[in-house]
């Protein structure tokens, strides 16, 4: 089920390959605990305080800067160590897609406005293919850092993936 929107023509495709079943990595992208695991830029831990998996529906969570460099980063710029989000579901077909916007609100100098991020899952018999969408940011540099950072995600999606064979 879907509430609309689609990803823009510039829009951008991380990909990865899995060593699990689709079933669990929509676990991992779709639970409070899951993405606990995972979710969030090297540096840096993610809970999840709330969770309604559903189009419409939002996920809320603060991210906190853990690691030196990244505690230093956040003090040098006097922004909070934590820092709450939200996300709004705009797709959630179990267990092969999901979508969601986040308001853009934390650049300076830079009016709020929402970015749609939609991820594919596509079984390949006991290995699972994730097909990351994101749209640019509002300029070049931003969409780079924020393609890194989801990589990062990405990479450690991969490390709670193990956690959880092990």
């Amino acid at each position: 089920m879907t509430t609309e929107p689609t990803p823009s023509p510039d829009a951008a495709r991380l990909e990865r390959t899995y060593d699990a079943p689709a079933n669990l990595i929509w676990e991992l992208l779709t639970t409070a605990d899951g993405l606990d695991e995972w979710w969030a830029p090297d540096g840096f831990e993610t809970r999840v305080s709330e969770i309604e998996l559903s189009p419409g529906g939002e996920v809320r969570y603060t991210m906190t800067a853990v690691a030196p460099k990244q505690v230093a980063f956040m003090r040098s710029i006097g922004a909070p160590l934590s820092t709450a989000f939200q996300k709004t579901f705009t797709e959630v077909t179990s267990p092969t897609r999901l979508a969601y916007l986040t308001v853009i609100d934390f650049v300076p100098d830079r009016a709020p406005y929402e970015h749609l991020t939609t991820i594919d899952i596509e079984p390949a018999g006991d290995r699972t293919n994730v097909v990351m969408t994101l749209d640019p940011l509002h300029d070049e540099i931003w969409t780079r850092q924020h393609h890194a950072h989801r990589a990062d995600e990405l990479d450690n999606l991969e490390k709670a993936v193990k956690r959880r064979a092990a």
